[in-house]
């Protein structure tokens, strides 16, 4: 029985203006996963991610900061300065797939050097003095090189295992292999939270009925693309077209007020967009449209037809509404 949600920490979508918008318009999240930064060589934090990670900006959301990167000195210092403001968690990020990353042996890509990867561990969990959990993928190519990875992970304390069930080279496309998470959920010695492709209520039921033994999941498209998912699946009613139309204007204003940048909201609202239309019927015309507009005034058009014209269809029926 699922217990517990995290929301999944999605670059260039879960930042902190839609976390904060999110939570007060649907909420659901038991934890709110901040998307990761990269300790410098310097040690030292830009602003760009300080502001992801102040906790006065935080405060209320009940947040894990997430850090990417392959030198234990470099986490080890993350965490410290994590811990001292208050956080009571850090994330090492071992999932992101994309190939900027993983070129740098950062992400997905470090666990292509298991070696290389127990001795980070060794090093972090030596000195560490905040709970470490760990969003992983399965490996770089093939799922069966997880087993020999979670050797590594059973070796730790791990506060949390998070695993999305793809391997690297897959990224978010094609079926999660959820035998070989089977195995990794048999297999581990720490607690394991399920992350990948858990986008409906069905979906999510589903997964229960297989694994009913799993209490904690990660959703993050889901989540955007249905932002009452959460709701639904504590038994709350899906979202209501004046609740949606409320959500997107309040997130489009607070983006304007965080950026200082009309253009930049609207920017923003385009990749929102890229998953929220999706609750909507026979929304192809418009959806071509919001790919495409070229400024503000034209955004604003096409979202005021969204609400007008289409009907809203129930993401976890399919039913419109």
């Amino acid at each position: 029985m699922i217990t517990r949600y995290d929301l999944a920490p999605l670059d260039g979508i879960t930042k902190l203006v839609f976390r904060q918008v999110w939570h007060r318009h649907f909420g659901g999240a038991d934890r709110y996963f901040i998307p990761f930064f990269s300790p410098t060589d310097h040690h030292t934090i830009t602003p760009r991610d300080f502001r992801e990670i102040d906790p006065s900006a935080n405060r209320g959301l009940p947040s894990v900061p997430q850090i990417m990167t392959c030198k234990a000195p470099d986490f080890l210092w993350g965490a410290e300065q994590l811990r001292e403001m208050g956080y009571g968690e850090v994330n090492l990020n071992l999932g992101c797939p994309s190939g900027t990353v993983t070129a740098k042996g950062k992400g997905s890509g470090f666990l292509a050097k298991p070696d290389e990867l127990d001795r980070f561990f060794n090093e972090v969990f030596s000195a560490v003095t905040i709970p470490v959990s760990v969003k992983t993928r399965l490996g770089i190519a093939d799922p069966e090189e997880f087993s020999r990875i979670l050797e590594i992970y059973n070796r730790y304390p791990i506060a949390c295992l998070t695993i999305h069930a793809r391997v690297q080279k897959e990224k978010y496309r094609g079926a999660v292999h959820l035998d070989a998470f089977a195995a990794a959920l048999a297999g581990s010695k720490n607690p394991v939270c399920y992350n990948g492709d858990l986008r409906t209520v069905e979906e999510v039921q589903a997964f229960v009925a297989r694994f009913p033994a799993v209490d904690a999941v990660m959703i993050g498209r889901g989540a955007v693309a249905d932002p009452a998912l959460l709701r639904k699946l504590r038994g709350g009613q899906a979202a209501t077209r004046a609740e949606l139309q409320a959500f997107t204007q309040d997130l489009y204003q607070s983006y304007q007020a965080f950026y200082g940048q009309v253009g930049t909201a609207a920017q923003r609202m385009r990749e929102v967009w890229f998953y929220l239309i999706h609750l909507f019927a026979d929304a192809e015309k418009l959806n071509k449209k919001l790919r495409r507009f070229k400024n503000p005034g034209e955004y604003e058009t096409i979202e005021a037809q969204i609400f007008a014209e289409l009907a809203l269809r129930d993401h976890s029926e399919g039913d419109l509404i």
